[in-house]
């Protein structure tokens, strides 16, 4: 379910920027280059609501999240919402 409510755009605080950036850290490597340029784009300008979707993929095995980082596959289940989508599409195109 999607979270439409005004605090799903709000700016996370400096502390929960710093403890998510640690969360993000990965086994491969090929994971946290694509991780580390999603921060180096958008970390200023992350909202409650894209935090949430940046958990999710978070939750996902280093694997499954390279496929989907480098959309050899698509979002499935749970995965399926628009926070994910968009976090998603927006680490696919800070790859380039």
């Amino acid at each position: 379910m999607t979270d439409t409510s005004p605090a799903a755009d709000q700016a996370p605080d400096a502390d929960v920027l710093r403890r998510l950036r640690w969360r993000c850290r990965r086994g491969l490597l090929e994971n946290d280059l694509f991780i580390d340029k999603f921060f180096d784009k958008y970390g200023d300008s992350l909202t409650t609501g894209l935090v949430q979707g940046l958990l999710q993929l978070m939750d996902l095995s280093d694997n499954d999240l390279l496929d989907l980082l480098l959309a050899r596959k698509e979002p499935e289940g749970d995965l399926v919402n628009s926070e994910v989508t968009q976090v998603l599409s927006m680490m696919r195109v800070a790859k380039a």
